[in-house]
């Protein structure tokens, strides 16, 4: 018996020890995975080329493995894949496009070692230098480069310039604020202007260190008639306004603006052939909402239906400012379902949001009439004047609302700020400038950096990738269709325009405050514009004065650019951008169906078919000189072949090359093209 207990004891011996080493390795295995899980944030700064969120390796990948998103918050899909399907390497796709002459070339300054972040490509690699010369980026590489200047971005943030869609005029003063928050374009969309021939001449002529822009301001436009904020103007004085506001857009205004709140006479009689014209001239509207409360009559989901209704009726762009302050402030997620309802049918909204819990207006403004203190859910001690610390009671309410003095109210629940940010297709804007005697809200310095140093490092909203696009990337899209300058804006590649900011991670964050809102925000390195050190190593240096107006343009039909002969018949042909195109109905006539998808703005082609949507107008006919000739982001499709659509009226037309692309032959003899 002793024996046989001697063999099982000596049989165990290797067993224990096997488990024992068992338990050692799922120990060592569960600290890693651990440490791999509260390691994975994309954003850290150091973390290594090539790591990918989850912290592995993700085979020479970089940045945060997210969707990049257009204009309209859309997957930019395609735009990062080759056209058979598979994805291109942000990295590798970079440094195919660098020359021999690239890195041997001197340039005017070299951003060094940096982390370098292109929302569009969604490129994000550290250890990358940029090199800038007469204005543009000349190359982004991995390779050495000299400049006359080299900046050390290393462990630094090399971002697009930021864009603030949702400003108003450029002051001397506030401008350099925007500039201290990372701020490249200011552009007027709530507000803007009446006459944007003059506006735009003003700050020419003022050499403005931004890039600055407006939209024609309907709201001031209609107080030429001398029409109280509750008078709805009548039917000649609507005429009359529209024909300005075209006037405006030709003369460079990008957009259309209303202020529905604070002007609540405007109805829809006067918004809707405004919206017509916007819809026509392809440029969006932009919408401070006619509701900002929770209480009937009117609520804010009663005001953010009634803009998708605009949009919905009349096909045209719409972008809600503030969502946070007005349109969603107590029903975030309820007034985003019906905006994203909209969207699923294909309609163009977007929304904005700035990152702040508390709003400020100026007291004698109808948003404080009667009975604020229900509709906002709010007292007189919620209110506090900008630039100081004092709170308001009945008494002072009444003084300062005869002064129009502007006050900060604390009502936006923090999670409507969240639930909004979230959203693809909501961008940044502070919807402030800062004003001669520090009158304004604090978001007028420090929108852009506390997007970043909150949302993004603290409280982990969203990906840094997807801020920093939502702080360039989509504003700039969200107008460059008619605005061909901020195409070059809101990127970082070859070619692009360089407006730049260089930031810590670490450090970045808002400092402005409602008593001081004219402190400027912390860990912003560098911003250049066109080149030029606007911020130098914390510092602003005011000689720099390279701002450029953003202007609306528009080609039109000018003269005919030849035919298309195809078997017995002949297609009028019209330039684009120095290439011939072909009413895509064409093609309905010769065996290929041409369908329309409302929801992917796509022209589908079938060959061999005859189900095609019916033609606007036969393709054969000319169209007549001085039409527009816009690109509404529509294209046309064939298989994985896809082009960009030239939109004449309701017509559509696509280069001859692409034609040649889907397997016709085509070939010129001087202005005339045959199909063989």
């Amino acid at each position: 018996m002793n024996r046989s207990r001697g063999r099982k004891q000596s049989g165990r011996r290797p067993l224990r020890a096997f488990m024992a080493i068992a338990i050692v390795a799922v120990i060592i295995l569960g600290g890693y995975l651990a440490y791999s899980l509260f390691q994975s944030d994309e954003n850290a700064p150091g973390k290594q080329p090539g790591q990918s969120a989850d912290g592995g390796s993700n085979n020479g990948k970089n940045g945060t493995g997210e969707n990049g998103q257009d204009g309209n918050g859309e997957s930019s899909g395609d735009k990062d894949g080759n056209k058979d399907g598979t994805q291109v390497n942000p990295t590798e796709a970079l440094e195919a496009d660098v020359t021999e002459a690239d890195v041997s070339k001197m340039y005017d300054t070299v951003i060094a070692g940096g982390r370098v972040i292109n929302p569009e490509t969604k490129l994000d690699q550290e250890g990358l230098n940029v090199g800038i010369i007469d204005g543009k980026i000349g190359v982004i590489t991995a390779k050495s480069l000299q400049g006359k200047r080299v900046i050390d971005a290393k462990g630094l943030i090399v971002s697009p310039g930021f864009i603030d869609n949702l400003s108003y005029d450029p002051n001397p003063l506030g401008v350099w604020q925007k500039i201290g928050d990372g701020v490249t374009a200011n552009i007027a969309m709530h507000g803007g202007t009446s006459t944007p021939s003059k506006w735009y001449s003003y700050y020419e002529r003022n050499h403005t260190p931004v890039n600055f822009g407006a939209s024609y301001f309907y709201t001031q436009a209609r107080n030429q008639f001398k029409l109280s904020r509750y008078a709805a103007a009548n039917s000649s004085q609507i005429a009359e306004l529209r024909t300005q506001a075209e006037k405006a857009l030709n003369d460079g205004a990008l957009g259309i603006s209303f202020s529905l709140e604070y002007v609540p006479g405007i109805e829809a009689a006067e918004i809707v052939p405004l919206m017509e014209l916007a819809e026509e001239y392809n440029v969006p509207v932009y919408f401070h909402g006619r509701y900002s409360d929770a209480e009937e009559p009117g609520t804010e989901l009663e005001g953010t239906q009634e803009l998708v209704d605009y949009a919905e009726k009349t096909g045209a762009a719409v972008h809600i400012d503030h969502i946070n302050s007005t349109g969603g402030t107590f029903s975030m997620k309820e007034a985003l379902a019906i905006i994203d309802k909209a969207r699923a049918k294909g309609f163009d909204i977007t929304a904005c949001t700035y990152p702040y819990d508390y709003w400020g207006t100026y007291l004698n403004s109808a948003r404080f009439d009667t009975g604020w203190q229900d509709r906002f859910r709010i007292t007189y001690k919620d209110l506090q004047i900008a630039g100081t610390t004092e709170r308001l009671t009945q008494q002072t309410f009444s003084m300062y609302q005869k002064q129009g003095k502007l006050a900060v109210a604390y009502a936006i629940p923090p999670q409507a700020v969240i639930d909004a940010f979230k959203e693809p297709y909501v961008m940044i804007g502070s919807d402030a400038i800062l004003e001669p005697g520090f009158n304004n809200h604090p978001r007028a310095s420090g929108t852009f950096a506390r997007t970043i140093g909150l949302y993004v490092r603290e409280q982990k909203v969203m990906s840094l990738m997807d801020g920093i696009a939502k702080l360039s990337l989509l504003p700039a899209q969200r107008l460059e269709k008619q605005a061909p300058a901020l195409k070059k804006k809101g990127r970082l590649a070859k070619g692009m325009d360089a407006d730049i900011v260089i930031f810590d991670y670490n450090t970045i964050s808002d400092r402005s405050t409602v008593e001081h809102p004219d402190l400027m925000s912390a860990g912003i390195n560098y911003v250049m514009l066109a080149g030029q050190v606007a911020l130098d190593n914390g510092k602003l240096n005011k000689k720099v004065h390279v701002g450029e107006p953003i202007r609306s343009h528009f080609d039109r039909v000018n003269e005919m650019a030849g035919t298309l002969q195809w078997e017995d018949k002949s297609y009028p042909l019209v330039s684009y951008n120095s290439a011939a195109y072909v009413d895509l109905a064409a093609l309905s006539e010769h065996n290929y169906g041409v369908t329309w998808d409302k929801l992917t703005h796509t022209y589908n082609l079938s060959e061999k078919s005859k189900s095609s949507d019916p033609a606007v107008v036969p393709p054969t006919q000319s169209p007549s000189k001085g039409e527009l000739m816009l690109d509404r982001g529509y294209t046309a499709k064939s298989g994985k072949l896809s082009t960009a659509v030239v939109s004449i009226g309701k017509r559509a037309f696509v280069p001859i090359s692409y034609l040649q692309g889907i397997g016709l032959q085509a070939e010129n003899d001087g202005d005339v093209w045959t199909i063989q």
